[in-house]
């Protein structure tokens, strides 16, 4: 007669097989994304180094360019101050001798 336990066995076999070759493709999937290394992660850390690197050689290049252009205006005012009290000191003594004469 017609058995119907070795249909439904077959059906459970196959099943069995399909399940078990899912589980070792996806143990051998966990297994390779654990030991693969994470090249995007490394490229952005890289990545973000140097941009801070970049930043901070560029604040202290810009300290350094002020502290040298506050050097700079603080010399040439200086100057400038001279040059205005020669200046201011010449034309009071022009100032005395019209006055004089």
């Amino acid at each position: 007669m017609y058995n119907r336990d070795s249909g439904d066995n077959k059906i459970i076999r196959f099943l069995a097989v399909i399940g078990f070759i899912a589980a070792v493709a996806a143990i051998a999937y966990a297994v390779y994304r654990f030991f693969t290394p994470d090249y995007l992660e490394d490229f952005e850390d890289d990545f973000d180094d140097d941009f801070d690197d970049y930043f901070e050689d560029e604040d202290e290049a810009s300290e350094d360019t002020m502290k040298d252009a506050a050097g700079k205006v603080v010399e040439a005012a200086e100057d400038a101050v001279e040059d205005v009290k020669e200046k201011v000191g010449d034309a009071v003594d022009e100032i005395k001798d019209a006055v004089e004469e």
